[in-house]
């Protein structure tokens, strides 16, 4: 395939093989591609390289007809996947990529011989190691590495620190390069008795969508193997893996003992502008969504995540801290943000000895499971928790939401909400400090309300709705739709758990649409391989099973007339789609050139969702930086298909908006 390219500007950031981001990359007709080209393998090695790799897959082919743990199949899979994508992707850099990919084949074997062996050796190992997870998203196998602490050893009693650290921007870091990174170099920092979690973040997307997801399958993965305290969690990060660590520090601040960000971007607008020199023209629902990823939006999440930033003075990232910095002062909180003086994009030698002082210091603290005050604040439920609060509902989804809450004394909680509309209080077992002889008062808003005594194992749970503007005890009895955790939409929400792709088997009302539809299911299973470094999983509409609908969120390609999946739930949609005319709400549209593309509870299984007609919604040209990776199309949309596929979009979108916290159709929300 013919890509094209811009130049590589000198400003590079933190991966040596990443390119930089400049103004060439502001022409959404001139996109060069991401990943690029890679070089040309001679015949010979590329032969060798395949004989080698179906070796392996039969091994591994071995493997899942045999009685083993699927906690070890994919650590064998890593290295046949990070093979069979850099041949048949197109996907070598190096030469030297070649002789490190007949390491990796040689390395899946030994290991698959292992466990036909009942072995697996590489799980008690100490230094560097090479790990695996299946991920419940598409089933694939992602890899993430690992420096194991030489205090370490298998059944230890002790529980150690884990600090995650997130990767810098790198075009070429395939599973190749990384796998092989990963068994060759310690990283930035390497804390005395703590582990360090190397995430792949499923390539270059910042740790977002299913690179957020990536923190977590593989977090839960290592803890079946390793002793890690969860109170002595952090997250760090450098340039792309700063901004990382922004977001999962805001998002998730309630798991962290610290979180150290290092330069990287913190927000889409300001960023943008001022080092892409971008000229933004957002639509209104663009901007609503900027607040899924924009640090600044829950600035005062940090109160309750001890927070150390750090830039280099002569660095242009350095804007990251500085505006998160401001929007912290307006929330009465100081940044602690250590410049390392004249210093580019990279640690100062100095400075970082002081970061490490101050994160060693935090974390040997550790994280306080049940603070006393807590501020939080969200835009959507996908982000609804800190420590033993829980947000239940919104009155509306991406306007801002706040809880303060307090333990004011040993029989009193205080709570103060905006934009709240049920909310959920558990502390878990020995942590929950109210009086256990005492039914506490929780104060809603200035509202009493009474509620359940503490339990003898120091447990306490309670719930709380709003009905009519009145607090009362209890949770919400759901006798319709309500947007819930999980379920809350935007369409890219549905590619952050698993899903299927179902594809129509019959012919479409119209020509036009079948052929749009054939070029936009091959681009949204293309990129997603590219992008986000799986195979999703396909099944044709006549083949889906009862199993797959209970199991997935359904993407549904076609129309009624061409996915019969469509057809059986096309009355219980918010949308009318007949041969001649598409209707949303009050608005119509003529079938023959319009294709609606929305995400909904799915009707033959409410706690899933299914999405029409879409993949994730950020395109070619948003790949080229990093800030512009975010959601461009909310919970529906309609596109005239007379306008041609772009680099940003599928079509002239010519309808969209946000269902209702009741997942109905809201008046024009321009």
């Amino acid at each position: 395939m013919k890509k094209q390219f811009s130049i590589v500007l000198s400003f590079l950031l933190v991966c040596p093989f990443g390119y930089a981001d400049g103004e060439r990359d502001n022409q959404a007709a001139n996109v060069r591609s991401i990943p690029p080209d890679g070089i040309q393998v001679p015949k010979s090695d590329r032969t060798m390289l395949f004989n080698e790799l179906k070796k392996l897959e039969k091994e591994i082919s071995d493997l899942r007809q045999g009685a083993v743990s699927d906690l070890l199949i994919p650590d064998v899979e890593i290295f046949s996947k990070a093979v069979r994508y850099a041949l048949e992707y197109d996907e070598f850099y190096k030469p030297k990529e070649i002789q490190s990919a007949a390491k990796l084949l040689e390395q899946g074997r030994n290991r698959a011989a292992s466990i036909k062996e009942g072995k697996a050796p590489w799980t008690q190992r100490t230094g560097l190691v090479v790990r695996g997870y299946r991920s419940r998203i598409d089933g694939s196998a992602q890899p993430y590495g690992l420096v194991v602490p030489d205090t370490w050893y298998p059944d230890s009693p002790y529980q150690h620190r884990l600090d995650f650290w997130f990767h810098g921007r790198g075009e070429k870091l395939t599973e190749l390069s990384f796998i092989d990174q990963r068994q060759s170099n310690h990283g930035q920092f390497t804390p005395k008795d703590g582990f360090v979690l190397h995430l792949y973040g499923r390539y270059c997307n910042a740790n977002k969508f299913a690179g957020e997801i990536d923190l977590f399958e593989a977090w839960e993965h290592a803890k079946q193997f390793y002793s890690i305290d969860e109170n002595r969690v952090s997250v760090r990060g450098f340039s792309m893996g700063g901004a990382a660590c922004w977001q999962f520090a805001v998002h998730y601040p309630g798991l962290w003992a610290a979180a150290a960000p290092g330069a990287g971007f913190s927000e889409t607008p300001d960023f943008l502008r001022t080092f892409q020199n971008e000229t933004l023209n957002p639509t209104w629902y663009e901007k609503k969504l900027w607040h899924w990823y924009d640090c600044t939006d829950y600035a005062i999440n940090l109160f309750n995540c001890p927070t150390v930033a750090y830039s280099g003075g002569a660095d242009r990232q350095k804007q990251a801290a500085d505006i998160m910095a401001k929007a912290l002062s307006k929330e009465g909180i100081h940044l602690t943000h250590l410049i390392g003086p004249d210093t580019g994009h990279k640690y100062h030698p100095q400075t970082k000895q002081q970061l490490i002082q101050r994160i060693d210091s935090i974390v040997d603290k550790g994280r306080n499971p049940v603070p006393t005050k807590i501020k939080f604040t969200t835009w959507t439920l996908r982000y609804n928790r800190m420590q033993w609060l829980t947000i239940d509902g919104l009155d509306e989804h991406w306007t801002r939401a706040r809880m303060d809450a307090e333990i004011t004394d040993a029989s009193t909680v205080r709570l103060k909400t905006t934009n709240v509309s049920g909310f959920s209080l558990k502390m878990n077992p020995g942590c929950c400090p109210l009086d256990n002889t005492l039914a506490p008062i929780v104060i809603v808003d200035g509202t009493p309300l009474k509620a359940v005594k503490p339990k003898s194992d120091r447990s306490w749970s309670a719930s709380f709705h709003k009905v009519d503007g009145e607090w009362k005890t209890g949770k919400r009895d759901e006798v319709t739709l309500r947007k819930h955790q999980g379920l809350q939409g935007p369409i890219d929400d549905a590619f952050m758990d698993s899903f299927i792709m179902v594809m129509p088997t019959g012919k479409a009302f119209h020509e036009p649409i079948e052929n749009w539809t054939q070029l936009e299911s091959e681009h949204a299973l293309q990129h997603w391989r590219s992008q986000f470094r799986g195979d999703a999983r396909t099944v044709k509409d006549v083949d889906l099973t009862p199993e797959q609908i209970a199991a997935h969120h359904l993407i549904l390609w076609g129309d009624p007339k061409s996915n019969s999946v469509l057809k059986s739930m096309i009355s219980m949609l918010p949308i009318q789609w007949r041969e001649a005319q598409l209707g949303l709400g009050e608005k119509k549209f003529d079938s023959k050139h319009h294709v609606p593309i929305l995400i909904y509870p799915n009707p033959l299984n409410p706690e899933k969702y299914v999405v029409l007609n879409s993949g994730f919604t950020f395109r070619e040209y948003d790949y080229l930086n990093n800030a512009r990776q975010v959601a461009k199309l909310p919970d529906f949309a309609v596109v005239d298909i007379h306008e041609p596929v772009t680099s940003q979009l599928p079509g002239k979108i010519v309808e969209a908006g946000f269902f209702n916290e009741e997942w109905q159709l809201k008046p024009s929300q321009e």
